[in-house]
């Protein structure tokens, strides 16, 4: 019975820093915000969560601020082949019960003018800012570039 207990007191301990990068505002939950680590000399970079909207109503996220970098909210589109980053100055809507991935090749927060790289394991403070939720600050946390996509968080 006490290895018992033991095992799951270390299990969830283990659990805990997954637990502690979500976040709730309103009727939303802000799941793993994660940001791609760069080059030494990029000037921009990607930030991505998954953003679950359990109310009633559509909420829509208007804007993205940082201290670090102008933020910009973004969807890749594809036309004839070349992929483009579209600024969405309206907001992005999460739809009444449903959730919206943002993820490489889809919706993002572009952060642009870096002064300095993304060096995985550090954390980025981003306001983000809701039509009908308010604002929240979150931390997007920096992981590797893995290329056509992000696979780093599979065990969250």
């Amino acid at each position: 019975m006490k290895t018992t207990l033991i095992a799951l007191a270390l299990g969830l301990a283990s659990a805990m820093p997954a637990l502690a990068h979500d976040y709730r505002i309103g009727d939303l939950t802000i799941d793993h915000p994660w940001a791609r680590e760069t080059t030494p000399m990029a000037r921009a970079s990607g930030g991505f969560m998954t953003i679950t909207n359990t109310g009633d109503r559509d909420e829509r996220l208007l804007s993205a601020s940082a201290d670090f970098a102008r933020a910009e909210l973004h969807i890749t589109v594809t036309e004839d082949g070349v992929n483009r980053m579209m600024e969405q100055e309206d907001g992005i809507v999460i739809p009444a019960g449903g959730t919206l991935e943002f993820k490489p090749g889809s919706y993002h927060v572009m952060f642009m003018g870096l002064t300095g790289p993304f060096i995985e394991g550090e954390e980025k403070e981003v306001t983000l800012i809701f039509e009908r939720a308010g604002q929240i600050d979150v931390l997007f946390t920096v992981e590797p570039f893995q290329g056509g996509g992000h696979t780093g968080h599979m065990n969250h």
